[in-house]
């Protein structure tokens, strides 16, 4: 089945977190877009089914070029679409969702249903929960997505997802729009130190014997929340960590940064 991510940020002037139809700015607001689906995956008795709950914030207002931006984004970060109301979104995601779950996983449990102990694999879930928060200079609305889904195995997932959007334009801000060019060797250096600081570890040795960074080395997440006084680079299971230690969260100030930060207007 395919799978999709979500985070994103929004432009505004004033900003209510986590709420629905906040008053963020005289033209822009947020309202939830919201469905909730079950569906059997049989028609045997107790069957197994799969839950899609999804709760996604949007924007609205007369500032029809900064929604159409965060919207688009929105959209395609979460369900690879663009042009539909935020509602049509959900509905058509929550529909393609359940119908590909039924069309690929029936034949499958029909094989094994009279294994109890694979009857859970086939019990699968999906949800998105929105919100957002003021962001740097109150100049940026950070959007943070909490994902959770299970499609079958050992566990199930929970992901932590960011986007951060300036609140005039809507554009979307990565991290070549947050520093100045060449900042990569420097931030990597700063984001180890800081994790190491984090850990109590003063080498990498002693790093991956807490489980960090084992097979993989420290880089810039483009995870990360624009703060108002740090940024903080999200990091979810197995990005820097096996799945048992879960997500890493690493704050960095403006004052860590500030060598290689780029100047606000």
């Amino acid at each position: 089945m395919k799978r999709f991510w979500i985070p994103v940020i929004i432009s505004a002037m004033t900003l209510c977190v986590g709420c629905s139809s906040s008053s963020t700015s005289p033209d822009v607001k947020f309202e939830k877009a919201k469905v909730s689906k079950e569906v059997a995956l049989t028609s045997d008795t107790n069957a197994p089914s799969c839950h899609v709950v999804l709760e996604v914030d949007y924007a609205t207002g007369s500032n029809a070029e900064t929604v159409k931006a965060i919207n688009d984004a929105i959209e395609q970060r979460l369900f690879s679409m663009q042009g539909l109301s935020m509602q049509q979104a959900v509905d058509s995601f929550a529909n393609q969702y359940v119908r590909e779950y039924k069309e690929e996983l029936a034949p499958l449990y029909l094989e094994d249903k009279e294994d109890e102990l694979k009857r859970t694999w086939y019990a699968y879930n999906y949800s998105i929960d929105t919100e957002t928060q003021s962001g740097r200079d109150d100049a940026v609305v950070v959007y943070l997505m909490t994902l959770d889904y299970y499609e079958g195995g050992a566990h199930g997932f929970n992901q932590q997802l960011v986007m951060n959007f300036d609140k005039l334009s809507g554009k979307q801000l990565t991290l070549q729009d947050v520093f100045v060019p060449g900042y990569e060797a420097q931030l990597t250096e700063l984001l180890l130190e800081k994790l190491m600081d984090m850990t109590d570890t003063k080498n990498m040795d002693e790093l991956r014997e807490k489980g960090f960074l084992f097979s993989m080395e420290m880089f810039p997440s483009e995870n990360f929340i624009l703060g108002s006084d740090k940024i903080t680079f999200i990091y979810n299971a197995y990005e820097i960590a096996p799945y048992a230690m879960g997500s890493s969260e690493i704050e960095l100030s403006y004052d860590d940064v500030s060598s290689i930060l780029k100047k606000t207007e």
